[in-house]
């Protein structure tokens, strides 16, 4: 209980503003673009020397940006052509090693079936 008067109470704080005080909302979406600086363009970027941009979720590169010579171009492009056959004709042999070990695989459970027909015939007639 207080000695001198009533408890303390402090005042009660305003309520805010809901409104925001930027007039930025008043505008339209191009307008708000334009000031707020939101039109982006396409992503570009650069390595080694050639420069590449982002077009229909595809990294281009831009004409003429390429600063090697052409026949280090055409070298990689063969190597690359290389590379790619190679692969193709691994993936074809790894399938046929596939096909083999299932072939040999089958093969060897009907031998594995055989011989247990086999045993439990010699058991039955001893």
């Amino acid at each position: 209980m207080p000695l001198f008067g009533s408890t303390f109470s402090p005042k009660k704080t305003p309520p805010r503003k809901a409104a925001s005080l930027s007039n930025l909302h008043l505008l339209d979406r191009s307008t708000r673009e334009v000031e707020l600086g939101l039109e982006y363009g396409t992503p570009t970027m650069n390595l080694t020397g050639q420069s590449l941009k982002f077009e229909n979720g595809q990294w281009v590169a831009e004409i003429g940006s390429f600063t090697g010579d052409r026949r280090e171009m055409q070298r990689l492009r063969k190597r690359n052509q290389q590379l790619e056959e190679e692969n193709n004709l691994l993936r074809l042999k790894v399938d046929i090693l596939l096909d083999m070990l299932s072939e040999t695989t089958a093969e060897s459970h009907l031998m594995e079936k055989e011989l247990e027909e086999l045993k439990s015939h010699t058991r039955r007639r001893k």
